[in-house]
């Protein structure tokens, strides 16, 4: 594979895109690479079947193998919320906004129980109608705190806290983001796959 289309027009995980692929001699396409991209309706109740709903969009409009991503924050004590609504918690896509909702929720929640993970289903598909979509997840644990701390990453990443590090994923380089994130363990899974 020589070129890949990754069906997301999310400039945060487009940057760790470029830095997962850049090893491999893989070059990537974005949307905005395209004449034309209409972001599909994410209209489904799972992380996988939303990943493959843009996935198969992707290989049709672009005419490449495609990559999607479908992502999230995933807080077992608020029922799984955000889950696949991350991106749109606050009703739009709006980093701060959901980032408040998400401070506000987990206050009610007592501290023990602020337990969190962060999952990605990355979905592969040849071309539009593959018969045989690859899906690979990673999943990545820490602790929601209700105040942002570090100036890295995107999303949530300020409020996610990984005890063992002693830092929220907005503190993290790159490089130890890529290899400890959700993200990061998926595409290893998704490259040791295809070689």
């Amino acid at each position: 594979m020589k070129t890949i289309f990754v069906a997301t027009n999310n400039k945060g995980k487009q940057k760790e895109f470029r830095e997962l692929f850049v090893a491999y001699n893989i070059e990537v396409k974005f949307p905005q690479d395209l004449e034309h991209y209409e972001e599909p309706e994410e209209t489904a109740e799972t992380f996988l079947e939303n990943a493959l709903i843009k996935a198969r969009y992707g290989a049709k409009v672009s005419g490449l193998p495609c990559l999607s991503d479908d992502s999230g924050l995933c807080v077992p004590a608020l029922n799984g919320a955000p889950g696949v609504y991350s991106a749109r918690y606050a009703g739009k896509n709006d980093d701060e906004a959901n980032k408040q909702k998400l401070i506000q929720e987990i206050k009610k929640v007592p501290e023990q129980e602020r337990g969190a993970f962060y999952c990605c289903v990355l979905m592969l598909i040849q071309y539009e109608h593959d018969p045989m979509p690859m899906a690979f997840q990673g999943t990545w644990h820490g602790v929601i705190q209700t105040e942002e701390v570090g100036a890295g990453g995107f999303g949530y990443d300020p409020l996610f806290y990984i005890p063992e590090l002693n830092q929220t994923a907005a503190e993290l380089n790159a490089t130890d983001k890529n290899r400890l994130s959700h993200r990061g363990q998926a595409l290893r899974k998704m490259l040791a796959f295809i070689g």
